[in-house]
């Protein structure tokens, strides 16, 4: 279903200089570049950066390189390209996963009196549990976009050697369900960090709404077989207003880094409220946006 025309009924007439397919690569491709660098500025806190800190810092710049080239390889072989951009964007995935147990590690106090291992408070102060899943997000993006359906909305990715792989739902509902879950843990990243703050500025709750809201809505879009006009409207406000959170709060945390007199202190940008992490919000929004294009584009038809 192109749910794009369903909002917008000239979208059926749309033809895009690329596929949604090749856009939601791109996507990925630039997400690991900025999660290189964002990475990397996150372990600046501690003032030394230890080996398995590397390991996201360079595999960012590394993974989306290749991901361009992989790209670039798929206008003459689109099978190889494919395998590459898997291998890729399993590997970010692994990345995700392996970040997520370290930070599941410090926030453990494994010699604490019984109760005390695990409290809101360790969980809260401890580094964000659940940033590195970004990677597994691009992850799951991406591999959806590296294979091609049989047919629009079909449903049935084309692997290698003549293979089919039906799955119970279309690629398109796929990234729907996608996108509610990078809501979902965008929302729980960002309530635990505001909870540093007890939420004493009532501007914190607006992007704990909107995840909220995005969160549900996305979800119910794709578990909808035959959504009407106003169902992807309701979507695309909330994709809209995602994106709006996170510049919002590069604004504000902009504005709180800044000394009393207005200075820059990069000191305090590394420090303080993380400049770019709301920006999470908005790539959710962007992906959301991307996630509804026309599909025709994908297939083999």
């Amino acid at each position: 279903m192109n749910y794009a025309a369903v909002a917008i009924p000239r979208m059926e007439r749309l033809r895009m200089p690329l596929s949604r397919d090749q856009v939601v690569l791109l996507m990925a491709a630039l997400n690991l570049f900025l999660l290189g660098l964002e990475t990397y500025l996150a372990h600046l806190i501690s003032g030394t950066i230890v080996p398995q800190e590397w390991i996201p810092i360079l595999f960012g710049p590394i993974g989306g390189t290749m991901l361009l080239i992989a790209g670039l390889i798929s206008m003459r072989r689109r099978e190889a390209a494919s395998l590459l951009a898997t291998l890729v964007l399993l590997a970010s995935t692994a990345v995700g996963f392996l970040g997520a147990y370290f930070h599941i590690v410090r926030a453990i106090a494994p010699f604490a009196p019984p109760g005390s291992q695990v409290t809101i408070s360790l969980l809260i102060w401890a580094p964000p549990l659940l940033g590195p899943l970004t990677f597994c997000l691009v992850g799951l993006f991406g591999i959806s976009a590296a294979w091609p359906e049989t047919s629009p909305d079909s449903g049935v990715l084309r692997l290698p050697g003549g293979l089919r792989l039906p799955l119970p739902y279309s690629k398109t509902r796929a990234y729907l369900y996608a996108v509610s879950m990078g809501s979902l843990a965008t929302v729980i990243s960002s309530v635990l960090d505001h909870a540093r703050t007890d939420f004493s500025n009532p501007w914190l709750w607006f992007p704990t709404a909107v995840g909220v809201f995005a969160t549900v809505v996305a979800a119910s879009l794709a578990a909808l077989p035959e959504p009407r006009r106003g169902d992807v409207w309701t979507y695309l406000t909330a994709m809209v207003l995602m994106m709006l959170a996170g510049l919002l709060g590069v604004v504000l945390h902009t504005r709180t880094n800044l000394t009393s007199g207005g200075q820059f202190v990069f000191e305090r940008f590394l420090r303080h409220a993380p400049f770019l992490a709301p920006m999470l919000f908005s790539d959710i929004g962007l992906w959301g946006l991307i996630a509804i294009l026309p599909p025709g584009q994908d297939s083999d038809s």
